[in-house]
């Protein structure tokens, strides 16, 4: 690890540290620091139906998953043909990144406070998507939303999904957790 990762640290993490874990404890009663919920890791994946038409598609994906995620994304590709799609095995169809750590919080906080209030007709995130194992997953339409993307520079609009991974082993502590975090669900 570098020095300058040890001397920053992010404005998220630090709120958890100081004062998420001592709400979370009260809340639920744990009984060991090691139960109190955390973040785990945020998984963007972004999904290109048109780039089996369009190769250079693919690369304006990946390029604007990138400047969003901070993190060189890994191509997905197709597991079997499908010819009424046109699409051959092993076709790349797709981009996902996964974050951990500082890049997580860094990713978090943007998420929170730039690009969901920026979304078009925002009324909250449904609190109903939560997998049964305290993991929560949502879709955004436009990656535009982030700060890093320049709009006047972008040739189409790329929806997303993201997931959020946390150690809850409930949904009600993961919601908790999230909430604290400032995601903004909708009542």
């Amino acid at each position: 690890m570098a020095d300058t990762e040890t001397l920053y640290e992010p404005r998220l993490k630090a709120l958890y540290r100081e004062t998420i874990r001592a709400k979370m404890q009260e809340r639920f009663n744990y009984t060991n620091p090691m139960q109190i919920p955390a973040l785990e890791k945020v998984v963007i994946n972004m999904g290109v139906g048109e780039a089996v038409a369009d190769s250079k598609k693919i690369k304006s994906a990946v390029e604007a998953l990138t400047r969003i995620a901070g993190q060189k994304p890994v191509e997905t590709k197709a597991r079997k043909s499908i010819a009424g799609f046109k699409l051959r095995d092993g076709m790349t169809v797709g981009a996902k990144v996964t974050l951990r750590r500082e890049r997580m919080y860094e990713f978090v906080d943007r998420l929170v406070t730039i690009a969901l209030p920026r979304v078009k007709d925002f009324r909250g995130l449904n609190g109903k998507s939560f997998d049964g194992r305290g993991n929560y997953a949502f879709g955004i339409k436009e990656h535009i939303v982030f700060p890093e993307i320049n709009y006047d520079q972008i040739d189409q609009m790329w929806g997303m999904d993201i997931i959020v991974t946390t150690t809850a082993p409930t949904n009600e502590e993961a919601k908790a957790l999230l909430e604290e975090f400032g995601f903004p669900f909708r009542n």
